[in-house]
């Protein structure tokens, strides 16, 4: 079994499966390590992201190499995923160092300036057998720096297919009522939108903004055709959880071990990952 493998596998097979591969950001390696071992006894294929501002500085060089270097000691799917770049140099980067699949966010841009970029983008990756996902449609919230992402844009089905083939994209984000971060309120997903989006598209459907979406939502919207669900904001707030467990042992056992420490982290990720994984659909899919 190749150590990663492309986006574009993995989806194509939940396509057909009727079920969406999760996918978590990975900001340090506790995440890594927690996410690969919640899918392995969960027996699903994973995606492990990971966002320009994880990959500042060697960033890049740990999150990359340490992925590389741990995927084959598991034996399910695992694709490594650049999430959200507007810079094509990250990107590049992003592909000399073993990423098996990145994500052009266009969103922002005109619909001709999102074609241009995003096309470019796949020239970049297909000689190395990268995959590419793109986003059509502009899912807001707010970016992990806390600033706002603008105006939601829903989807158009009537320009998915032109998109596709102009681009010859891999997977395609959607927007159809999520938003990135924390919700205020309960979202109510377009899922007429989304069948529509599905009945046209030649490519596999992706849902951002998946933490904080009620779980029926999620499985309507799986069952309509997506096929890999992002997360971030749900396994950052348990991980903050934890963090006062970890206090808290500090408080009793001032010397005590890193590994204990470090433990409420860990099981809160895996926790959160295999609730996921439920959601998802993907549990026994490897």
């Amino acid at each position: 079994m190749p150590s990663l493998r492309p986006l574009k596998e993995l989806l194509e097979h939940a396509r057909q499966g009727h079920y969406a591969v999760p996918a978590f950001d990975c900001v340090a390696d506790i995440y890594v390590r927690a996410i690969l071992d919640a899918a392995q006894q969960e027996r699903s294929p994973v995606i492990l992201m990971a966002l320009g501002h994880d990959l500042q500085g060697r960033g890049l060089n740990y999150i990359a190499g340490l992925v590389r270097a741990v995927a084959p000691c598991y034996d399910v799917p695992i694709a490594l995923h650049l999430d959200h770049a507007t810079e094509l140099d990250l990107i590049q980067r992003c592909i000399d160092n073993g990423f098996s699949s990145v994500m052009f966010d266009g969103s922002m841009l005109p619909y001709d300036e999102n074609v241009r970029l995003t096309a470019r983008v796949v020239e970049m990756a297909r000689p190395h057998g990268v995959s590419v996902e793109a986003e059509l449609g502009c899912v807001a919230g707010k970016k992990i720096t806390g600033e706002d992402i603008g105006d939601t844009v829903l989807t158009r089905p009537e320009e998915v297919v032109d998109f596709a083939h102009a681009t010859g994209v891999d997977a395609l984000a959607v927007s159809i009522g999520t938003s990135h971060g924390v919700y205020v309120a309960k979202p109510d997903l377009d899922i007429d939108r989304l069948q529509a989006i599905d009945t046209v598209s030649p490519v596999p459907l992706v849902l951002h903004g998946g933490s904080g979406t009620p779980t029926d939502q999620v499985q309507a919207a799986i069952r309509n055709g997506i096929t890999k669900l992002n997360i971030y904001a749900d396994t950052r707030l348990a991980v903050n959880a934890a963090f006062a467990q970890s206090v808290a042992l500090i408080e009793k056992r001032p010397d005590e071990l890193p590994d204990v420490l470090f433990a409420p982290l860990h099981n809160a990720i895996t926790q959160r990952v295999k609730q996921k994984i439920q959601t998802t659909l993907s549990a026994q899919q490897a």
